[in-house]
């Protein structure tokens, strides 16, 4: 594994490699930054599947898409990761053969109380952004295992950072504050990305798992995708200070999309933007502070597999004891 980013090729976040004949899927492809990794992913030549729960915004975001995109391949699959039944019938109406990388983006971001549940009495953003994803993995684990070098491509959060999990409360039932309870449920999405890179690696896999974030990312410095993103003049205006520190979501996408599709990008890897980490073209970061105790990932897979009722047997192996 390289120890700096001096030793990959140049990157063009304008213009990234082509990948022909590559499936991608996108989870909340259909708005924010989610949809820029589609879109830019599309620009590529592969196959790009845009996955959400709205039919209708999924299909928006797809006409935007070719609208932008001369020749785009994409599509939709009806995807809600808050039901975590319905996730392996999502994945089979999928009809692939294989599957190239998934970047695991959608989530749920609640600003007020009270406290909300999934359909299986999961607290609502703990079960959406993990929990979900966790199962979707599963899930997704032949097709990805059916491709030469897949990637699983998870995009955390600098709302996570300063952040520790309450092992002993992952459901927040106690003390509810929501912007705590997202950051917590993005650290536990990061946690189990690296967690997972190291379990596939134990079991020799094809497959990687890699970290990104998006850095500082607003709606006010992100151009327009009528109808997916409407950005006024007002609020190009008021942005712009903000430009000199933050980035737009469409820069935002960006180093989930290097992640897909640069070989120099490894498994286990963290990528962010170059500038402090909230704005820049992306580069590698050193693994935060909060996602390095593998005895935590150790008790948060285990607690998520009986969350879940999944198994990652065979695709996975539990690495030896640090």
């Amino acid at each position: 594994m390289s120890s700096s980013t001096s030793s990959t090729p140049p990157w063009d976040v304008h213009r990234p490699p082509r990948a022909d004949g590559s499936v991608f899927l996108v989870t909340g492809g259909n708005a924010g930054i989610g949809y820029f990794i589609a879109e830019q992913l599309s620009a590529t030549g592969a196959t790009v599947v845009l996955a959400g729960r709205s039919p209708a915004k999924t299909e928006a975001a797809c006409a935007s898409v070719r609208a932008r995109v001369p020749g785009a391949r994409v599509r939709t699959v009806r995807l809600d990761l808050a039901d975590l039944a319905s996730l392996g019938p999502a994945v089979d109406s999928l009809e692939l053969e294989r599957l190239d990388a998934v970047v695991l983006n959608a989530g749920v971001a609640l600003d007020d109380p009270p406290r909300q549940e999934t359909g299986a009495g999961h607290e609502l953003m703990f079960g959406t952004n993990h929990l979900g994803h966790f199962a979707l993995t599963r899930w997704l684990m032949p097709l990805l295992s059916a491709a030469p070098a897949a990637r699983v491509v998870t995009m955390g959060s600098f709302a996570a950072k300063s952040e520790q999990l309450d092992l002993d409360d992952l459901q927040s039932l106690h003390d509810y504050r929501p912007k705590r309870v997202y950051g917590r449920s993005k650290l536990a999405q990061m946690r189990f990305a690296l967690e997972l890179d190291r379990r596939l690696r134990a079991a020799r896999s094809t497959v990687a798992s890699i970290v990104v974030h998006p850095g500082g990312a607003l709606d006010s410095l992100t151009p327009s995708r009528p109808p997916v993103h409407l950005r006024t003049a007002g609020a190009r205006l008021g942005g712009a200070p903000a430009g000199l520190l933050l980035q737009g979501k469409h820069a935002g996408a960006w180093p989930a999309v290097r992640a897909v599709l640069d070989p120099a990008v490894l498994g286990g890897q963290l990528w962010g933007p170059r500038v402090f980490g909230l704005r820049g073209r992306p580069q590698r970061e050193a693994v935060w502070d909060n996602l390095t105790d593998t005895c935590v990932a150790e008790r948060l897979w285990n607690a998520s597999c009986e969350a879940t009722g999944i198994d990652f047997a065979p695709f996975v192996t539990a690495p030896p004891a640090p």
